[in-house]
Formats: C-alpha cells, structure tokens, sequence
C-alpha cells in the first residue's frame, strides 16, 4: 500500500482559536460555567433564530433529549421504530422501559416506511419514533395522519436533520417533539451536545426541568430529572460555530455535487439526489453496492477502500434488530425487515466534510470508478 493521509469519513467543523479565547477569558471572568449561564442563554435564542423553531432546550449530548422526550411525553409500552439508525435511537426506549417495535424502511430514503406503521400499532403502541435517516426528510404528513387516528404522540430522531428544510419550514417543527445531536461528527457540532425541540412554553420548562435533576426551584423537585446540561464553553463554541455552519454546508454540497458526477452512472452503484423542495444539509453521503452489476460486494469495495487509507463508513450495519439486546423481538425477524437488511448490507457512507480537498475527493473517487 502507498503511504498516502488517511481520508477519515467525517471531520469536525471547528471555530478558530483566535476567536474562540475572548469567549474563553469572558467565561472564565464570569465565573459561571454550568446552570444556564449567559452563553447557554445565548445559543438557545441563536439556534431558535436559526432553526426556524420556537422552543429549544440544550443538552449534553444528543442522547439525553431523546430519553427526557419519552419522560415528558410520558410514553410507555411500545414505540414504533426503525431498525435503521443508530443504536441510542432504540436505546433512549429500552433505559424508559419502552418496548421497540421496529418496521421496515423506504429503500429510497432509508427513512421508516408509513405503509407498515399501522399494521404494527397494538393496544400497547403510545408513540411513533422515526429518523430522519442522512438528514432525508420522514413523510411527516401522513406519519402524523397515522398518529392522530390512533391518538399516538410522535418523537422524530432528527440527530442527522439540523438546518434541514421542506418548502422553507423546518422538519423539526414535525411531531410532538424532535430531537438534536451536536456530536463533534455532525454538520454542526458542540463537541459533544444535543438538543430537543417542542412547540409551547409550559412543555419547554417541564423539559428544564427534566433535564436539572427534577428541580423547579431552589427546594422544589417535581419529577426524578437527570442531569443532561450543557455547560458555558460547549455553547460558546456553539455560537461560534453557528457563524460558520453555512459556508461548512455549502462546501458539503460542492462535495455531493462532485461524487453525484463521478459516481452516478458507475454500474452496479446507486447514489442518493437531492429532493426538490427540500433544503440538505449533506450530512452523509451514501452509495449502495449491488454486487452483482458492480462486481464486486460491498463489503470488498469497503475494505479495499480502507488498505488505501480511504476511510468509509457501512452506517448503518448492521441493523439495531440485529443486536443481542434487540434480535429476540418479534418485529427483529428478518423476514419483517426486507428492505432495511438490503440497505444495510449495501450502504457505505463516504467522507464528507466541509474541507475535503479536491485531490482527496478525486482520491475517493478512483477508488470507487477503478475495479
């Protein structure tokens, strides 16, 4: 193997130093570093500006808001769900208690397919959880039109959604709740972070409180809370970041834009495209490997990529119903699942950061067009 730079498949958008220390030495003057502190304040008001949403409540990591929505929202019994996303999606249900009952997906979307939500819903179902799956927008309308004639509360997994839009309104203005990550892997980060969003004033303080232990003043708790804060230097670099977020995702579409060109018309590989109407955020990008035309199997492609230091990632594989804690439920058989395990068997999400050079993108490329 050549001694080339590892491509690694993501990279974290970062602020710079220079501008990051006076918020720094502020913080440090302040002497205020958790709690709701004057940049906690600050992001919150900034996000909901820039989200187009109007309550935000800011966490630790991007974990939390999905086990204090269930909590909020009071859910209990059985949740409908994915098994393609990441593992904290059905994880937030099992640490509720909650049982996961997962449905297939859309292959074009990844997203969870409303055509089999309904033959799910049992007398135990209280909730709907699905993901926007690589920042692809659910089909929320009729995902709700399921959710009102059965009286079912809907929770989106929106991790991978930030800033993402359909027709100019938010998709995390969908459901009942919806739900951030700000890992140092997403288009936006704060390190480690996350986020929920909901749609009234009392739900927003129920969360606060959720989130702080249970406390609704200084003697009063009012239900067993959790600690999920985020602290003053996360949310400073989180304003920071909010300044950049939009020339990082305009550089993540000249990306798409490239590998679409290259890759589009390889045999044997099939590339996700834009939605009309629909503003991207280009979290991932995602090829499909059918093995047959391409000549080659996925996971061949994966790791002849990987011994030329081209780092892609096979997300998600395998599927959550695939893991020991999930794979005895009923709705975990294989056979329920066709298009997921197809999907998962086929996926390789390529680097996409928002300063991959050309040369590196050509590099991905090559490996890919030359077999």
């Amino acid at each position: 193997m050549e001694n080339k730079k590892v491509i690694t498949v993501t990279s974290p958008l970062l602020p710079s130093l220079e501008e990051f220390m006076p918020y720094l030495q502020d913080i440090w003057d302040r002497k205020w570093l958790t709690n709701n502190g004057h940049y906690h304040k600050e992001l919150e008001k900034a996000l909901c500006e820039y989200l187009k949403v109007p309550y935000i409540s800011l966490f630790t990591n991007g974990t939390l808001p999905l086990m204090c929505a269930l909590q909020a929202l009071r859910i209990t019994g059985e949740v409908i769900t994915t098994p393609y996303s990441f593992v904290a999606t059905t994880h937030s249900l099992w640490w509720n208690g909650i049982k996961p009952v997962f449905v297939d997906i859309n292959p074009v979307t990844g997203n969870i397919d409303p055509d089999k939500i309904e033959a799910a819903i049992t007398p135990r179902t209280t909730a709907i959880m699905p993901v926007h799956v690589y920042g692809n927008p659910c089909d929320t309308q009729r995902i709700q039109e399921i959710a009102d004639k059965y009286g079912l509360k809907v929770i989106y997994d929106a991790a991978h959604a930030f800033g993402v839009e359909v027709n100019g309104e938010s998709v995390l203005n969908a459901g009942d709740m919806s739900t951030l990550s700000f890992h140092a892997t997403k288009v936006y980060n704060t390190i480690e972070g996350g986020a929920l969003i909901c749609h009234d004033e009392k739900t927003k303080q129920r969360i606060d409180y959720l989130k702080n232990f249970g406390f609704a003043g200084e003697t009063t708790v009012i239900a067993p809370g959790i600690n999920g804060k985020m602290d003053e230097v996360r949310a400073a670099y989180g304003l920071l970041n909010l300044k950049q977020v939009d020339a990082a995702i305009e550089a993540r579409h000249q990306v798409a834009v490239r590998y679409r060109e290259a890759l589009r018309n390889v045999k044997g590989i099939r590339v996700m495209e834009d939605i009309p109407g629909v503003r991207h955020n280009y979290a991932y990008f995602s090829i499909f490997i059918d093995a047959e035309e391409y000549g080659m199997t996925r996971d061949e492609l994966y790791f002849k990529m990987k011994e030329q230091n081209v780092w892609g990632r096979r997300y998600f594989y395998p599927l959550i119903s695939e893991f020991s804690t999930y794979r005895g439920l009923e709705s975990a058989r294989r056979e329920n699942l066709p298009v997921s395990h197809r999907i998962a068997d086929s996926v390789i999400c390529l680097p996409m950061y928002h300063n991959l050079t050309a040369e590196e993108i050509e590099r991905i490329i090559e490996q890919i067009v030359k077999r």
